[in-house]
């Protein structure tokens, strides 16, 4: 899948079936279902790309000490850009 056919399943209704379910926690994020996203992110604490959206995704909550945490546990920086970009990164990171 290209990130363009990834955007483009953004208008369905369900995230197509063979993605990842870290791009799946990106796909609930996008149509605004923080909780499924979340979900996704502690269902594999402790695995970098899961954290990572962990991070990401208590950045956008607002909640920097948390996110903090979580990018940490991934080894990664706080994300300066915005959450766009985070958003887009992450999607192209785990394509």
């Amino acid at each position: 899948m290209t990130v363009d056919q990834f955007m483009a399943s953004l208008s369905q209704p369900q995230p197509p079936s063979n993605l990842h379910p870290v791009l799946q926690g990106l796909w609930y994020d996008a149509k605004d279902d923080w909780e499924a996203a979340h979900t996704i992110a502690q269902s594999r604490e402790g695995t970098q790309a899961y954290d990572r959206l962990h991070a990401y995704l208590h950045r956008k909550e607002g909640d920097r000490f948390n996110a903090n945490y979580w990018y940490r546990r991934a080894g990664s920086p706080f994300f300066d850009g915005s959450l766009a970009d985070e958003w887009t990164a992450l999607v192209e990171q785990n394509m």
